[in-house]
């Protein structure tokens, strides 16, 4: 029975990607200005999308929703790699691509316009097994220092909500806990996936209980392409609606990860 339901709600997926209305001009020429849909991958964050360690391929749900996106407009799509979200905010607001897959933030919107969220993760502390710190709330100390990927989400969050402890800036943020162990800093901050990444690869570790934020990641375009942006929160929310974000997440086989409930009107 349970496989009987699960191939109906795939064929009802299937049938929802497959009658979706043609973009007009004006989409296309916000989406896809140069003929082919510039799509910003962040490998730096192993929730959005990873690449195969033998084939090298990308895969995870930014790179499924990107696909998608590009086949709905009938362009081609091209995988612009890059290691950090903090490069991401930064090609788009350049105009380099034409949308990304960045966690909504107020600072990035001077530059950016967001789709309503696909999925939520979780923000993260991670401390060594002899610290002083076991919560959340011990964090934002004087002489806490807490190590962050340059330019993520988390980064921008904390850097507003810390009004005691500094923050220390790693390049990005799969370098976050080697910075954090080399420069001998009290806390690294992250998305709790690459965290538990890092505590069990690393001896010593240790992940405090519950989260200092939750991480909305949305679909981005650059502001002023209001046909565009408007497109994009639409096909957000069709994706959602469809079980086609969590069939996204099934099989990228990432725990941790929900998805975001459905925009309000």
């Amino acid at each position: 029975m349970l496989k009987i339901l699960s191939a109906m709600a795939s064929l009802a997926m299937l049938v929802s990607c497959a009658s979706a209305p043609k973009p007009s001009a004006a989409v296309l020429a916000d989406l896809a200005p140069s003929g082919q849909l510039r799509a910003a991958i962040n490998f730096g964050n192993p929730t959005l999308a990873v690449k195969d360690a033998v084939s090298g391929q990308p895969s995870g749900v930014s790179v499924d929703l990107a696909r998608e996106l590009g086949r709905r407009l009938g362009v081609p799509v091209e995988l612009v790699p890059f290691n950090a979200a903090g490069k991401v905010v930064e090609a788009l607001g350049k105009q380099a691509v034409d949308i990304g897959f960045v966690a909504i933030d107020p600072t990035r919107a001077r530059d950016i316009a967001y789709s309503a969220a696909y999925i939520v993760i979780e923000g993260a502390y991670l401390v060594q097994q002899g610290s002083p710190i076991r919560r959340n709330e011990e964090v934002d100390r004087p002489g806490v220092r807490v190590a962050v990927g340059l330019g993520s989400a988390y980064d921008l969050y904390l850097t507003r909500e810390l009004k005691q402890a500094s923050i220390v800036r790693a390049p990005t943020s799969p370098a976050v806990v080697d910075f954090f162990l080399t420069q001998k800093l009290e806390v690294a901050a992250g998305v709790r996936q690459q965290l538990e990444a890092d505590a069990k690869r690393l001896p010593g570790m240790k992940l405090l209980d519950g989260r200092f934020m939750v991480i909305n990641q949305a679909i981005g375009t650059p502001r002023g392409r209001d046909a565009g942006v408007a497109y994009l929160r639409e096909f957000v929310e069709q994706m959602k609606a469809s079980g086609f974000v969590a069939e996204a997440i099934k099989r990228s086989g990432v725990g941790g990860v929900a998805v975001a409930p459905a925009a309000l009107p």
